[in-house]
């Protein structure tokens, strides 16, 4: 017979609070910031008083570990459901600062209003979040956390108010403190999930109970997971991959880490983390997932979270045991892996063979799990040696284009990692990267499949940026100019236009679907566009030709025909457009399509 997976009981607020204040319950200090509104730490606040049910939180017992000497040391409990709750619970009741959205270090003050308790009136707003004129009243309480405290005195708390509302009689206000106070006996279920349970059930558990709240996923179990192992110097790794990944978006807060982490800001790895705070110009900003699955993966050469998470808490894979040496070589490899991801010099290279592949900017980024590979690729070749510090570069850039050309993680990024992974280890990176070309690269992929692939009309499909890299890369002149290239105008934030102009196109019944066309689209200097405005292909690119005989400029800044045709070979532009209106506009894609994918192929070879 299986047993049972969970057990539940009830446990009161202020046990839940006094066993995670006494560490018996692990909540970890930030699985994420707070992401609750004010106004839901209200609403919780109320529900409790009225004797509302808030739901059940989910506790899951890690699993015991064999000790090197063979005893057996019991797994800590970890909140794995339920912490915003929690975390809503600590501010407003115990007075505990948390992490806002922000980053920001807060305190949410929930003030109450005995005046309308008493009423009785069922609509009456019992709780507000405090502002400036809860500190200026005398009717509320402007923080119910006071009310909790061990020292709170409700005699000399009941004789105050009562002078101030003399409305208010001692035995109705004794009533209403009583029912506030009570809230600390409110009971909350509690489903505490079977220690015997395999980590892959609990992560999937972890998942799917927080899939109606904020969105989570294998990457914040790992987080929670090493959060809450202080014994193991978790809660400082966790900083470490939370901070970088905060920083990389925002460099100005590290200053606040630095002014209001002291714990943190005492160790080593605030100045490994320095460089991010003058680091402006990136085109990828790992997330934490991010850095746990490019540190996992390169170090201990797995990609499945759900195994770092088992290894994490000891599990040795033949044996299905769970052993405390296993535990403590993870947190060292896994440790040594983030550290290599946030490296200067690392990162730095790596962001260096990118940008030089083309991808300048964040526009030409849609997803990170091809860099996230990409990364674990440039970290597997410097520590393994398998090819020079010069051919790096190179390989990192191939294995990159190949991945976003053929869609190779967009989907079951994590499957598709593992393999990847596993032929690495058998065969190395270049043997490995060599296969997937030949399965992949045929002719048919050239001529047919990438050529179908830019049917679509959205600008920020792969292979319509892969296009655009390449125009980076081989440094093209935008479309019509002489000197403003396509690498300008995607770093300065310009705007891709239509070839076969918008309006042109509206005028003669052409929908959205057809006149957004990728291969309809281009980087133009303003002022080409401008002057285009809604004229025919065969009109404004006869008046770019002619202007070419007569000096005159009219319609960008070419003047000499050699420049013009051969500015048009470089945006892939036919060289008959001069002879194109409405009724071309068909050809005009196909044959442009056939061009792009060229000089994509070129591109690719180049590198």
């Amino acid at each position: 017979m299986e047993s049972e997976k969970y057990n539940t009981y009830p446990l009161s607020i202020s046990a839940i609070l006094g066993l995670i204040e006494a560490n018996d319950i692990a909540i970890p200090e930030i699985q994420r910031p707070f992401v609750w509104k004010k106004t839901q730490v209200r609403d919780l606040m109320d529900s409790l008083y009225r004797g509302y049910p808030t739901g059940y939180l989910i506790i899951w017992k890690n699993p015991n570990i064999k000790l090197k000497d063979g005893t057996i040391s019991s797994g800590k409990k970890v909140l794995i459901d339920g912490q915003q709750r929690v975390t809503a619970l600590m501010t407003a009741i115990a007075g505990r600062a948390i992490i806002n959205s922000d980053y920001k270090e807060d305190r949410i003050k929930i003030a109450f209003d005995p005046v309308a308790a008493i009423s009785g009136d069922d609509e009456a707003e019992l709780f507000q979040v405090q502002d400036f004129s809860h500190l200026k009243s005398r009717r509320w309480i402007p923080d119910i956390a006071e009310i909790f405290k061990p020292g709170f005195s409700s005699f000399k708390f009941i004789t105050d108010y009562c002078n101030d509302n003399d409305q208010v009689s001692n035995d109705q206000l004794e009533s209403v403190i009583s029912k506030l106070k009570a809230i600390g006996n409110r009971l909350i279920g509690i489903i505490e999930l079977a220690d015997s349970l395999d980590i892959d059930v609990v992560t999937d558990i972890f998942i799917r109970v927080n899939s109606q709240g904020t969105t989570l996923n294998q990457g914040d179990f790992v987080m929670s997971k090493i959060a809450a192992d202080e014994e193991h110097g978790g809660n400082t790794l966790r900083k470490i991959i939370d901070y970088f990944s905060h920083l990389s978006v925002e460099p100005n807060y590290f200053n606040y880490i630095k002014t209001h982490d002291k714990t943190f800001a005492s160790t080593p790895y605030l100045d490994k983390l320095a460089w991010l705070a003058n680091d402006n110009k990136t085109v990828y900003d790992p997330d934490c997932d991010d850095v746990i699955r490019v540190a996992f993966m390169h170090k201990l050469k797995r990609a499945k979270l759900a195994d770092l998470v088992s290894l994490l808490s000891g599990r040795d894979f033949e044996s299905r045991e769970y052993k405390e040496e296993i535990m403590e070589q993870t947190y060292k490899d896994f440790q040594s892996g983030v550290l290599n991801v946030i490296s200067q010099h690392n990162f730095s290279q790596f962001m260096i063979a990118i940008k030089s592949a083309g991808f300048i900017s964040p526009k030409l980024v849609n997803s990170n799990m091809a860099l996230d590979f990409a990364y674990t690729i440039y970290l597997l070749l410097v520590e393994s040696g398998e090819v020079s510090v010069s051919e790096i570069k190179q390989v990192v850039q191939k294995w990159y284009v190949l991945s976003i050309l053929t869609g190779r993680y967009s989907s079951s990024p994590e499957s598709a990692f593992a393999k990847d992974i596993k032929q690495i280890g058998e065969n190395g990176v270049v043997a490995t990267l060599k296969g997937i070309e030949d399965a992949n690269l045929s002719d048919n992929f050239w001529n047919v499949a990438l050529v179908q692939d830019l049917t679509n009309i959205s600008s920020i499909n792969p292979i319509y940026i892969a296009y655009l890299a390449a125009q980076v890369y081989f440094n093209d002149v935008s479309l019509l100019s002489t000197s403003v290239s396509v690498r300008e105008l995607i770093s300065l934030g310009g705007d891709i236009h239509h070839i076969f102009p918008k309006q042109y196109l509206k005028e003669h019944n052409f929908d959205r679907n057809r006149y957004n066309q990728e291969a309809n689209f281009a980087y133009l200097d303003r002022p080409v566009n401008e002057s285009i405005g809604k004229m025919a292909p065969k009109d404004y690119f006869g008046t770019a030709f002619n202007q070419c005989s007569t000096k005159v400029i009219k319609c960008g800044s070419i003047t000499d025909l050699d420049t013009l045709q051969h500015n048009l070979e470089i945006n892939c532009v036919p060289q008959d457009v001069i002879d194109m209106d409405y009724e071309s506009y068909d050809r005009f894609l196909e044959e442009r399509r056939v061009l792009m994918v060229a000089k994509i192929k070129r591109y690719y070879y180049s590198l």
